[in-house]
């Protein structure tokens, strides 16, 4: 027999779901048309206590600005965008400066998985997911591609010399970069993934590009930021530049050693193919 309350109910659950799918791809629809940035808003029940005030002195330092002796450091910290104007933190602020941005944006971490193959049903070498604020997610996850990287050498006379091509730091550091301070935090429930593959090296990041970004510019040095508060502070850490050098450069390193860089949207994902 038809039970006419659990009809209506399942109806109002649908009609609430519909409503956050719809809010949702509005919130990313907004923000890759550049409405509004997403990583500027507060986060509800945050304030100051949730920030590494010894990593903000040590930020503002580079400054000669003395934050450990402000009388209002709240105010300063509204002033750059770490704190929102309600006093709460922004996203950019929590991802850069909190103690444990996970807390509030579970999804924004690294998925590092090693297959031993070029296929991902191959068993696992090494499998791993890398937390914290985006540069410790950067430098840790550049350290785990290093130890997976290794290359067997040879001893020739003197020297030591590697037995495959390596590619620089600077190259698997750009493309961590990339995915960490463009991908589209609005979309939940998906991380940053790396996948490694004998011939191979995927980086697959939430969010398309902007409407102003096409595939063919981006090997052309074409500068964009989804993430405006995210880009300032990780230029003023010596992560980034705005010039629009970095792809570029994955793409030259690779041409020159004979391997090539596919750059892909695929649904509500951006992903990088390396070749090794």
């Amino acid at each position: 027999m038809i039970n006419i309350h659990d009809l209506l109910q399942q109806g109002e659950n649908a009609a609430i779901e519909s409503k956050e799918i719809l809010f949702a791809e509005l919130m990313r629809l907004f923000q890759q048309s550049g409405v509004f940035h997403y990583d500027a808003i507060a986060l509800e029940n945050t304030d100051i206590k949730q920030l590494n005030l010894t990593k903000i002195a040590q930020y503002f330092d580079n400054y000669q600005v003395d934050f450990s002796n402000e009388e209002q450091p709240e105010i300063l910290l509204k002033n750059t965008d770490i704190l929102a104007e309600n006093y709460q933190v922004t996203i950019a602020g929590l991802l850069i400066f909190g103690i444990n941005p996970q807390k509030w944006l579970p999804s924004a971490c690294i998925s590092f998985a090693h297959f031993a193959g070029d296929d991902i049903s191959e068993e696992l070498i090494d499998n791993q997911v890398i937390s914290g604020t985006l540069d410790y997610q950067i430098d840790t996850a550049l350290a785990i591609i290093k130890n997976n990287t290794l290359s067997p050498s040879m001893i020739n006379g003197t020297r030591t010399e590697t037995q495959k091509f390596n590619y620089p730091d600077k190259v698997f550091r750009e493309l961590l970069v990339n995915a960490c301070v463009h991908r589209n935090y609005a979309i939940s429930g998906s991380r940053i993934r790396i996948f490694m593959f004998d011939n191979r090296i995927e980086f697959m990041s939430p969010g398309k590009l902007p409407n102003t970004v096409t595939i063919e510019k981006l090997g052309y040095g074409v500068s964009y930021s989804i993430n405006p508060v995210i880009v300032k502070f990780m230029e003023n850490l010596r992560y980034i530049d705005k010039l629009g050098r970095g792809l570029p450069m994955v793409c030259k390193i690779a041409k020159d050693n004979g391997k090539t860089v596919k750059f892909e949207e695929i649904g509500e994902e951006f992903k990088v193919t390396l070749e090794l």
